[in-house]
């Protein structure tokens, strides 16, 4: 089982991550952080990265019901959703699996939310 699903999209770096933003909250997810994955690694090592931002990605009514499932699940949560300027240009959307991440948790009402939360995403991905 791999842990995310991914789309290359026909857009520009910054027009993906609106458009990704759009189709998440579209489904209604908020993004409630935002990465920027280059630019810190660059501020904070001097190194080059390519264009990396990073989406915290959360769904409110899934998000509670997985807390009231499950105390400690804030450790996996939000769902991450990465955007990325690939070597030849292309741009990368990829979401993380929240069935992958919900397995090391021994707990069926979580897989019940994953599973839904799972769809969701990957309707976001595939609708991009």
């Amino acid at each position: 089982m791999s842990y995310y699903f991914s789309k290359i999209v026909d857009d520009n770096f910054e027009n993906a991550i609106e458009r990704v933003t759009k189709h998440l909250a579209d489904a209604g997810f908020g993004v409630l952080t935002t990465i920027d994955v280059s630019g810190t690694l660059k501020k904070k090592i001097d190194v080059d990265f390519q264009r990396y931002t990073i989406l915290g990605a959360c769904n409110p009514g899934f998000a509670y019901k997985a807390l009231l499932a499950e105390d400690k699940i804030g450790v996996m949560l939000p769902c991450n959703v990465i955007v990325q300027e690939m070597a030849d240009g292309k741009v990368e959307v990829a979401a993380v699996d929240p069935m992958a991440s919900m397995m090391a948790v021994q707990n069926e009402e979580l897989g019940g939310i994953a599973s839904q939360v799972q769809s969701m995403l990957k309707n976001v991905i595939e609708g991009l």
